[in-house]
């Protein structure tokens, strides 16, 4: 299947298209399922397709998921099937880009799904192949991504018992897969600080409430509570600010700041104490310069957990597709996933397949969601076989 895979995945990454607007790789996903003889439901969370393969024997319900969309970045990277689609993004004009190897999961569960249908008589049970959009976040003002497929119950008909995805690395090298126990990825917040001072003229700051200077003081107090708060030996914390708007010219001290930014954390009871001192930290430092503050923390995706108990049966399975010296038990990242909320309903496990040219320094890689973002395409070839061993092996087992 590698050639046909490959294949899939160079007019996949040509032709991007961005978080609920999938509207041709769904369709070129259903028309492929459809090839194969499985139950094909096209539509869901938008324009999410799910396949159902029925074994030819009674066992459990295997789901696997691939994440279909791209996203706004304009490619650089010289390659003969590069992207060339331009849109406009949030009123800015913008290249979209796979620039996060999803067209590559795209490719590879087609292919699994192709060699599973191809021995569908002697599977023992049902696998339910997921094809979900809006992994990057749905448009503003929208639903989408995995939480959404959930909720329309892509999980119940069948009633998925458990379920595996994996994500294609470009700075892990090819022929290697990476798994962590436990909590994977972290979870993700967006958080919104609006700081309410007093405007005055830029010469006499003392006739007013400088937000400006109160926001730097957050900012200092945000990262206080990452070193000096919160117990790290047991989890890593972040907490960055990555944008800042306030103010119309030099010499006007404005009365209002924004700043956006991120938290990620690994474990739950963190998440809920961190979230509690940032909105203690920001109001009580804008209330003691005499300003206002406001803090929202917005849901976002929850830590992506892998099952103890289902990663150590199915350990020796990677071992055996992969060469026991190429499966590799990795630390936690900060990097978050919707995949989380499959995981979170039932028993999940995600892995990390190496994307990255044998040989190459990690460091010189090109890191994801950015212009020379490069997958080495030798390596879905592990990737498929890791899909379709997963379901067989978890089959036998049960």
């Amino acid at each position: 299947m590698e050639a046909q895979v490959i294949q899939w995945r160079r007019h996949i990454h040509q032709n991007p298209e961005l978080s609920n607007r999938e509207f041709e790789t769904a369709k070129m996903v259903a028309r492929h399922l459809e090839g194969l003889g499985l139950e094909v439901r096209t539509g869901i969370a938008h324009t999410g397709v799910v396949g159902v393969l029925n074994g030819g024997k009674p066992g459990p319900v295997v789901a696997l998921r691939a994440d279909m969309d791209a996203l706004p970045v304009t490619e650089r990277v010289a390659l003969p099937f590069a992207s060339k689609v331009n849109v406009n993004y949030l009123g800015e004009p913008s290249g979209v880009m796979h620039a996060c190897g999803h067209d590559t999961h795209v490719a590879m569960l087609m292919g699994a799904a192709q060699i599973l249908s191809g021995i569908k008589e002697s599977l023992a049970g049902t696998v339910v192949f997921i094809f979900q959009p809006a992994e990057e976040g749905a448009p503003p003002g929208e639903e989408g991504g995995a939480e959404l497929m959930v909720k329309e119950g892509v999980l119940d008909n069948p009633q998925v018992d458990v379920v595996f995805g994996l994500h294609i690395n470009a700075q892990t090298e090819v022929g290697t897969v990476n798994y962590k126990p436990g909590g994977a990825l972290a979870a993700v917040n967006r958080m919104v600080i609006k700081v309410k001072g007093k405007q005055t003229h830029g010469s006499q700051p003392w006739a007013g409430v400088d937000p400006i200077s109160i926001s730097a003081q957050i900012i200092q107090g945000l990262q206080m509570i990452v070193s000096r708060q919160m117990e790290l030996t047991k989890e890593p914390l972040v907490i960055s600010i990555g944008k800042i708007h306030g103010g119309v010219r030099s010499n006007i001290i404005p009365e209002e700041v924004e700043m956006v930014g991120t938290i990620r954390t690994l474990d739950t009871e963190m998440q809920k104490d961190v979230h509690e001192r940032i909105r203690r930290t920001v109001t009580n430092i804008a209330e003691s310069w005499g300003a206002s503050a406001e803090v929202e923390i917005e849901k976002g995706y929850p830590v992506t957990y892998n099952d103890p108990g289902l990663t150590a049966r199915m350990l020796p399975t990677l071992q055996a597709v992969a060469g026991q010296e190429n499966v590799i038990l990795s630390k936690a990242k900060t990097g978050a996933e919707d995949f989380s909320f499959f995981a979170q309903k039932v028993p999940g496990l995600f892995l990390f397949l190496g994307g990255m040219p044998k040989g190459m320094d990690p460091a010189e890689a090109a890191p994801h969601h950015t212009p020379d973002f490069f997958v080495d395409e030798s390596g879905m070839k592990l990737g498929v076989r890791l899909l379709c061993n997963l379901t067989l092996d978890y089959m036998t087992q049960h």
